[in-house]
């Protein structure tokens, strides 16, 4: 089930390759990877969805992240596609929280407004609370 977040962004739980022409049809333009390769027994490898996503016209970036582990690499990585991105974004992770934590963290990072970014998360479905402290120290330092 697709959550979208914002005009730019929407996040999902696992994708499958067969899944990715659809994305394109809906007008997605880059697909990003949050969840590491073998995190679960039959998940679709990273390589596997990127042959779709290009296939399909689409761009890909794997940034594979753990929950409660992301680093600031990984949040610069995500800063960085985003601002790179042609067309709306979809980010996947086991069931999408993640992709929205790290999207968030990301956009804090670039001076978003943590009110405005928790609010957004909520709209989605998503409850960030937990990285308020974060977003603000981040946002803060942007």
């Amino acid at each position: 089930m697709i959550r979208k977040i914002d005009e730019q962004i929407s996040v999902a739980p696992q994708i499958a390759p067969e899944n990715i022409p659809l994305l394109a049809e809906q007008g997605f333009g880059l697909v990003i990877n949050n969840r590491p390769d073998d995190e679960e027994a039959g998940q679709p490898s990273s390589a596997e969805i990127r042959a779709a996503a290009e296939a399909a016209g689409l761009g890909y970036i794997a940034i594979p992240t753990v929950m409660g582990g992301m680093s600031s690499q990984q949040v610069e990585a995500m800063a960085k596609a985003l601002e790179g991105a042609q067309g709306p974004v979809l980010a996947y992770c086991r069931s999408g929280t993640r992709s929205c934590n790290l999207w968030a963290l990301a956009e804090a990072s670039r001076g978003g407004d943590p009110d405005a970014l928790t609010a957004k998360a909520a709209g989605a479905g998503y409850d960030i609370s937990g990285i308020r402290p974060l977003l603000d120290a981040l946002s803060d330092r942007a």
